[in-house]
């Protein structure tokens, strides 16, 4: 149940505060008030789309903010909770902002959350029903959402399962066609993928190879080069080849003699004589690196040299191939192989599709079958409760006729095409509702569906934007009435512009408008006493002050109070 809505700059709303609470809520206002922006608010909170140009104008953003009481143990709770979000002793906030550049922002619970949760939310918390919903009501679609919420639990469980099933027969029927389609494609793909990963795991190459043997290549190609450099070091360092001049290591071991006789004269030549010790040490150490680099020269590198060469030819033309480069060779070997088992395994897998297909083609065939059985007595009892709630609204001679029939192929919903006709009265052939309803006539059978459907189907709030346009007299005392039946067990919310309908209400909001320069602005006051009745006059003659019009009022809410008893 929605206890309070709060908006502000919301259309010619520039800050209203809507105190609804149980029972049923009847909000009224004159042409161009906004008692519209109140629905608009309600689908914001629900998840509909938003729209910058809603904004008030001059202001840079709006806000829509509902405090619904839910229970804490209920699949709504639970969702909240999901999301992140927080009740406070079984009240949940949920807000909705827009600003004027586009962006939005949805808050469930005091946490920001995307916009589909709201509308997950509000499925389960709200039915709205406006002038939009009346058309919609003409589609064959709508009429067999209606007929299902009517047969309830029931179907529901059915139609799950069917969906499933059909669902993964539809998926099962797509796969078989494309592998029976590309049959010889695949096999040309399965051919080509032997030839690739037998030409790829002959040359089994190895990731980092190439790099590797582009190092080897050089240092082969340079043989000569790193030889006469590395003896000419050699030399220098230790003088093993050559007796013309000192080397490095003679050269610090004089320094170091000369230095080591002189040393006790003066302590600060002592860790000089450590150090050239200490690089007489190195350069030995050089010497013997250098000695056994030499001594692992290949004397004899053009055989290796060309069989390097030839394994670089084999890698390039496998990059060139399959590359760009020899870890992608790799990988086109690892995936190609998992393909290729795919590939080869084609007959098998179409051999257990066309076994799941036809399985499941029978499953959904029996399913369906379920489904018009419990649609076809859903659609008995809803025509025959629907034509006795007609009757009570003003429709004493119509009768409603549910057709459940056989659609050409199945769909998602099953094989059931509905169709609510009405007889407006005895003797006139059955219409489709959208070609043989007038507006007003078509206020009613949705009133009167969504009636019969609440006993089956429970919604804790019913949201009507003038229902009862195109109504008058006697038939909109009844569709107050049977609003107020409907708010007996649910929470209802009517914009209506009826004193007949108004006068049933046990909350009565008025949207007043006043002037603000050239700037309309809107808020909202709940009345009450004689605040009440003037505004019941205002509805029933536009006089608000008019003696005859507040005695019409009195008697009009004396008489909803004595039916609704």
């Amino acid at each position: 149940m929605i206890e309070e809505i709060f908006i502000r700059n919301l259309g010619v709303i520039g800050e209203a505060r809507l105190p609804l609470g149980p029972g049923f809520t009847a909000i009224t206002g004159e042409t161009g008030a906004g008692k519209t922006m109140v629905v608009t608010a309600l689908g914001l909170l629900l998840g509909e789309r938003s729209d910058a140009s809603a904004i008030r104008s001059g202001s840079a953003q709006a806000i829509v903010e509902g405090h619904w009481l839910i229970d804490q143990d209920g699949s709504v709770a639970d969702r909240v909770r999901d999301a992140g979000g927080d009740l406070d002793d079984g009240e949940l906030i949920i807000g909705r902002s827009l600003s004027a550049e586009g962006r939005g922002r949805a808050t469930v619970g005091g946490r920001t959350t995307p916009v589909s949760v709201l509308n997950e939310i509000g499925e389960q918390l709200v039915v709205v029903h406006g002038q939009s919903d009346q058309i919609r009501l003409r589609s064959s679609t709508a009429q067999r959402e209606a007929l299902d919420r009517f047969a309830g639990a029931g179907l529901a469980a059915i139609v799950g399962t069917y969906q499933g099933v059909f669902r993964r027969w539809q998926a099962n029927q797509a796969e078989l066609d494309l592998l029976v389609a590309e049959s010889d494609r695949r096999a040309r793909e399965a051919e080509d993928l032997r030839l690739a990963t037998a030409e790829i795991e002959a040359a089994a190459p190895q990731r980092g190879e190439d790099d590797e043997l582009a190092e080897r290549v050089d240092r082969l190609t340079n043989l000569e080069d790193l030889r006469l450099a590395s003896a000419q070091a050699l030399d220098l360092v230790s003088g093993q080849n050559s007796d013309e001049a000192a080397d490095a290591i003679s050269l610090l071991d004089t320094a170091k003699r000369q230095l080591e006789r002189v040393a006790p004269h003066d302590p600060e030549l002592a860790p000089i004589v450590e150090a050239l010790d200490a690089a007489n040490i190195a350069v030995s150490e050089i010497s013997g690196q250098l000695s056994s680099y030499l001594g692992g020269l290949d004397s004899d590198g053009g055989r290796e040299l060309e069989a390097l060469q030839e394994r670089r030819a084999d890698l390039a033309a496998l990059v060139r191939k399959y590359g760009p480069t020899l870890d992608d060779v790799i990988d086109y070997l690892d995936q190609g192989s998992g393909r290729l088992l795919e590939l080869d395994t084609d007959s098998d897998r179409i051999e257990a599709l066309v076994d799941e297909v036809a399985a499941d083609q029978a499953l959904v065939v029996e399913l369906a079958g379920r489904l018009t059985a419990v649609r076809t007595a859903a659609a008995t009892r809803l025509a025959e409760r629907v034509t006795a709630e007609l009757g009570a609204l003003a429709m004493p001679n119509a009768t409603l006729t549910v057709q459940v029939d056989d659609r050409a192929e199945y769909g998602l919903s099953g094989k059931d095409q509905v169709a609510i006709l009405l007889q407006p009265h005895s003797g006139a052939e059955p219409r489709p509702i959208g070609r043989g309803a007038s507006g007003g006539e078509l206020s009613r059978v949705m009133l009167a569906i969504e009636v019969v459907i609440a006993g089956n189907d429970p919604v804790p709030t019913f949201i009507f934007d003038e229902v009862d346009a195109g109504v008058g007299g006697a038939a909109a005392i009844e569709i107050g009435r049977r609003l107020a039946e409907l708010s007996h067990s649910a929470q209802v919310i009517v914009v209506t512009h009826l004193a007949q309908v108004a006068a049933f209400a046990t909350n009565h909001l008025r949207v007043l408008k006043d002037s603000e320069g050239s700037v309309t602005a809107s808020s909202v006051e709940q009345l009450e006493g004689e605040q009440r009745i003037a505004e019941m006059a205002r509805l029933l003659s536009g006089l608000p002050d008019s003696e005859n019009a507040l005695a019409h009022a009195r008697e009009l809410v004396e008489t909803a109070r004595a039916l609704d008893a």
